[in-house]
């Protein structure tokens, strides 16, 4: 049985009060932690191999079903307004299409085909590189697309929580994080979940510092799309170039970036 389908470690779920629910939940989630840092060689390598794709001109593919496939859109979703790069160089794939990121598409996971499909809407190359994100590691819409990719010589990779699946087995550098059994028994949006947006973290993180898009420990390169950007853009370049919010503010305004404003004087 897949360790991510294994029955929880608590029972009679429906007799426990609240707080014994929520002490039980997080006993769980203090383990994923542990699982991911397990991961951490496979991730490096995973890491390297896409920066050397990205730097190269390539774009980075995340490919997945229900709520491995929302994770993956979350994740790209994030780059352009934390690192300032282009929406089309990390793209989120989820089976059934748009409308799956709110509404399950039934039997959209099952079809082997598809995803190969949706990948070659973005005339994908081999410059570029696909991630499968499969908490069971067995979800055939995401194992058929990292199998037609490799076949044309991309470079794949996977997130999975269960050690020796067959997604693993269909890529070039898997990640797995064994999280073991789900507090509500086969419910992988819960420790699975979390597992997997803590890895996708590390990935575009350490991805887009990797590509230059962090000076020092700052987002240099994000987007001043509201009031409380604009403000954290103000401190920043105030700290880097020790000068007054008013002149930072129009610096600021003047190059349209924190990168911009730093640069023009130094």
């Amino acid at each position: 049985m897949l360790t991510t389908e294994m029955s929880s470690h608590f029972n009679d779920l429906e007799k426990m009060s609240v707080r014994a629910l929520l002490e039980g939940i997080n006993s769980e989630d203090m383990t994923v932690p542990l699982a991911v840092a397990k991961a951490i060689p496979q991730i490096e390598l995973l890491v390297t191999a896409l920066v050397g794709k990205m730097k190269a001109g390539g774009r980075l593919f995340y490919i997945g079903a229900g709520t491995s496939g929302r994770l993956g859109i979350l994740d790209a979703s994030e780059c352009p307004p934390t690192f300032g790069v282009p929406h089309e160089l990390v793209i989120g794939i989820i089976a059934g299409g748009d409308t799956a990121i709110r509404k399950a598409v039934e039997f959209a996971e099952d079809d082997t085909q598809q995803a190969e499909k949706d990948l070659d809407k973005y005339n994908i190359t081999d410059k570029d590189a696909v991630v499968g994100i499969a908490a069971s590691g067995t979800t055939p819409y995401v194992i058929g697309g990292v199998q037609a990719m490799k076949a044309r010589g991309i470079l794949t990779g996977c997130v999975t929580c269960n050690a020796g699946s067959p997604l693993a087995a269909s890529v070039d550098y898997p990640v797995e994080a064994a999280v073991g059994a789900e507090f509500l028994t086969g419910s992988t949006r819960m420790k699975s979940g979390t597992a997997q947006k803590l890895i996708l973290n590390m990935i575009s993180t350490s991805v887009m510092i990797q590509l230059g898009r962090v000076k020092g420990n700052k987002m240099v390169d994000m987007q001043l799309s509201n009031h409380k950007l604009v403000d954290r853009a103000t401190r920043m370049v105030m700290s880097e170039l020790q000068i007054d919010e008013a002149t930072a503010r129009q610096l600021i305004a003047e190059k349209g970036s924190v990168r911009a404003a730093i640069e023009s004087r130094k």
